[in-house]
Order: structure tokens, then sequence, then C-alpha cells
């Protein structure tokens, strides 16, 4: 069954699907099962069928969800693209997944046109208007039959070293990681969801749209983040997720306070890591301890710290309903408890594979079917993961093992600092540099000098910088999370 199907069975077809952020309907359950029938059966009237791949690079909108749901319901598999990527990169999206259509809109159709000779370019407003016109009310949209191991969607990795992957998600995968979450947060047909996350990434479409599908459940839907509106909305709403930065953003709003929050059930945060700091500051203004988790493009969400009972400062939680984690080390043993290695991730939320990359299996999961994600951390005698960085982030210097995360800890802990990221780069004799890129509070004092004496105390020698920059602010991708590529490039 697709996810689209499964999620159909008990919610009221005149219960509120979309609301606008007036609390306006803009689509109930029944509106909603209609308009994307019609747009399903107009991309099969154009030729698609089940397994057939689409590009859809739009700015949010309603008619994004209805597309995303045309497609669950059709069997076309999704492939939605960051509205940051250019040419170069859409060419080679284009190159390696050959859709049969791209969906965008008028100011991007140029964009496309000269790569894309191939694939029909679509506008995505015309989709909408032309196929709420050409059937009539009463006619029902008959859904393909496909199992649960087909592909529903495909989404691109960041591609921050060598060239971008297409991590292939199946419905089987979105069933089950929206009903674990389902259990981890108790969701219910009562809550009503802000969402004000992008829709080209799995924090907003899968988790952000899913979740309240499968319950019944109402979304009030932001086009985009603002921090005013949504601390102006958050009183209508049960349920909040967003990335550090937003909430980051809604501390400086004087109109966040304890009783505008008072329906707010629980704040959820992830995609990056979430200061410490940021959450104290959060819970002091809102009384509310926000819910950290761990999730990835191709596994979905993994843990998530508990609604009732212990979150560990520092950790993204235990492992969700159905989800085994363990840490490898670098002998290759599973790692003992508090140990640091590799995560690896098992269960029916995690993908199949990447596309067109069937041969290297092998080193993208282990021989028992764990998937090799690339994060490091470690687990505590309680199973709780505390996550300390990118595999690729690691530094090695003097042949000795730093770990990013464990440095930025101590540097954030200072007074004088916002934010930090730690990088290695290239050194003469160590090979590898611990490198500190710095924002500081306004108003700080704080030079390379100071800054190595306040750390001598808190950390191993080796550990501590060798070299401090100090920048206005870090570079972020869309979710949030700092852009450490960038960094090495500009001060290698």
């Amino acid at each position: 069954m697709n996810l689209y199907e499964n999620s159909k069975e008990g919610f009221a077809d005149s219960k509120p699907f979309l609301l606008s952020p007036n609390f306006e309907v803009i689509y109930s359950y029944a509106d909603i099962d209609h308009v994307s029938g019609l747009v399903a059966t107009h991309l099969a009237e154009r030729g698609l069928v089940s397994g057939d791949r689409i590009f859809v690079q739009v700015e949010k909108s309603v008619n994004v969800v209805v597309l995303y749901l045309a497609c669950l319901r059709s069997g076309i598999i999704y492939i939605p693209l960051n509205t940051q990527y250019l040419k170069n990169e859409l060419e080679f999206f284009t190159a390696d997944a050959r859709p049969k259509i791209v969906i965008t809109d008028k100011e991007r159709k140029n964009t496309f046109e000269p790569f894309t000779k191939s694939s029909n370019i679509l506008i995505i407003d015309e989709i909408i208007s032309i196929s709420e016109k050409i059937k009539s009310p009463e006619v029902k949209y008959e859904p393909n039959e496909f199992s649960g191991d087909a592909a529903a969607a495909m989404l691109y990795t960041s591609g921050t070293t060598g060239k971008p992957k297409g991590a292939i998600i199946s419905h089987k995968n979105l069933i089950a990681n929206a009903q674990a979450l389902t259990h981890a947060w108790n969701w219910s047909q009562d809550d009503v969801l802000l969402h004000a996350l992008p829709v080209f990434h799995v924090h907003g479409l899968f988790v952000g749209l899913n979740l309240p599908l499968v319950n019944g459940s109402s979304i009030i839907y932001l086009d985009k983040f603002s921090s005013q509106e949504v601390v102006k909305i958050l009183p209508k709403s049960t349920v909040f997720m967003g990335v550090p930065t937003y909430y980051v953003r809604m501390l400086s709003e004087s109109a966040l306070t304890k009783d505008s929050c008072r329906k707010i059930r629980v704040f959820i945060s992830g995609s990056a890591p979430l200061l410490e700091q940021t959450s104290l500051d959060f819970k002091k203004k809102t009384g509310h301890e926000i819910v950290e988790r761990y999730g990835m493009t191709e596994t979905g969400m993994n843990t998530s710290n508990p609604l009732q009972g212990l979150r560990k400062p520092g950790s993204v939680g235990l492992p969700i309903e159905g989800v085994q984690i363990r840490a490898r080390n670098e002998s290759g043993c599973i790692s003992e408890e508090g140990e640091a290695g590799e995560i690896e991730v098992k269960g029916q939320n995690v993908f199949a594979g990447y596309w067109k990359r069937e041969e290297y299996r092998s080193k993208d999961f282990t021989e028992d079917g764990f998937f090799r994600t690339g994060d490091l951390g470690r687990i505590d005698s309680e199973g709780y993961l505390f996550l300390i960085g990118r595999k690729k982030d690691l530094i090695i210097s003097g042949g000795l093992n730093v770990f990013p995360k464990e440095v930025e800890v101590v540097i954030d802990s200072l007074t004088e600092v916002k934010e930090s990221a730690v990088i290695g780069l290239p050194h003469p004799d160590f090979g590898e540099q611990v490198v500190a890129v710095i924002v500081l509070k306004e108003t700080a004092g704080l030079d390379k000098s100071a800054l190595i004496n306040k750390m001598k105390n808190k950390i191993a020698s080796f550990k501590i910088p060798k070299e401090v920059f100090f920048l206005d602010e870090l570079p972020r991708n869309a979710m949030g999370k700092v852009q450490k590529n960038i960094l090495r490039e500009r001060f290698s």
C-alpha cells in the first residue's frame, strides 16, 4: 500500500487539512483528495506512469502539497530540488536522473530549457488550474496498484564531497517512519502543526506533511518562515517543528512568552545541532524544553529525545520504534558504551540504496544490513545518542583524532562566543591543524591568544585550535546546517 492510501483510513472528509495563517480552510481532507486526484489524472494523461521521475523546483506553496500527494497516489517518483540550486547543479541532476517532466515556475523555466530536451517543462500553477478544469467533481481518481517497496521519492544528498547522490525513498520507508514518530511524539487527530519549513527536504516534506496526513490532523501552512508570524500563530497550534536558526530568531521576539505557547504540546528541532544555550534560553522564556531528534535524508528520523522522561543535554535521544542504532570504532568493531564511532542504522525507515549505485552497496551497508551513516557519535549506557560530527569532518592532527563537536562545545561555552565551527586545514608538520571559526556576541572582545588561554584548562592541548578566524556569521544551507566545506575553501 502507498503512503497516501494508508493515510486515508480514519480521518473525517470535512476536517481541515491545510489552513492559512489566518486560520481559514484552504483544503479540507475531501478537497485535497479530490484535487490531488485530478492532478494525478492529468499527469497520467500526459503519459506518466508508476516509476517515472519528475523534478520539482518551485517556491513553497499549497500547490506543492497537491503535487506531492498526486505523485504518492500514482507511483510517480517525486524529486524535490532545493530552490537555491543553480544551472550547473540542475544540469548534473537532470543528466543523472533523466526526469520525464520538470515542474517549475515561470522564472526558472529558462534555466532548465538548454539541458532538458528530452523532458517536458511544466509550470506548477498551470498544472493545478488545468487539472481542476478537465474533470468534473463526480469523477474519482482510480490509483494504480504498486507495492510498498516502490519508490515514492528521490532526494539528492548535499554532495559536500564528490557528486551528490540520489537517495531512493520507498512508500514502506515513509509509512514506517510516520508510524514510529506518531508513537514517539504522541501525535493525534487533535494536533495542529504550524508548518514553516521548506518542502524540498526530509524535515518539511516527509515529517511535516506525512505525520499530519497519516493521523488526520491539520496544518497551518506558511509559505516561508517569519519569526514574527510564527510567534503570532503559536496560540492556535499544538506542534511546531523548526531548525535551530528558527528558535534563535524566535527568542528575539518579545511576543514569545509562556502565555503565547500555552497550547503548544511539543517544540521539535532537527536538521542541525541545537546549541545548549539556545535550548536553555528557550525553556526560560517559554517554559518548554525543545525536543531534539536525529535524522537524515537516507533514513528519515532515527532517534528522538522522549516527550516524557529524561532529555539529556547534548543528546539527540533514543532510537524510535523499529530503529536499531550502533557505533563502530576505528578498528572495525562495535563500539563499547561511550566509545566514539561511526553510527550505523537499521530499520524499515532506512532506504534501499542510492540511484544508479548498486555496485557500491557493500560500501553503504554492512553485511548484516546496517546503513553506514557517515555520522560520528557515542551511545551511552542508557542508549542515548550523542553526535560528535561527520566522519569526513574528523580532524587527524599529529596522528591524533580530534572530533570538531567536542572542541565546539568548549568554545561555545565561553561567555564571549555566540557560536563556532571547527574545521581541519592542512599543516606541514601535523598533517592537519585544528582551526576555529568564531562568531562573537555583540560588543564581545576576544582575540586568538585570549581564546587559546581560556581553553588551556578545558581541553587537551592537541585539540586547542592552532588558528582562529572571526566572522559576522557562519555560512549555512537552507536547513540551517553550517557549511564547513565553504569554510575550508575560504581559509585553506
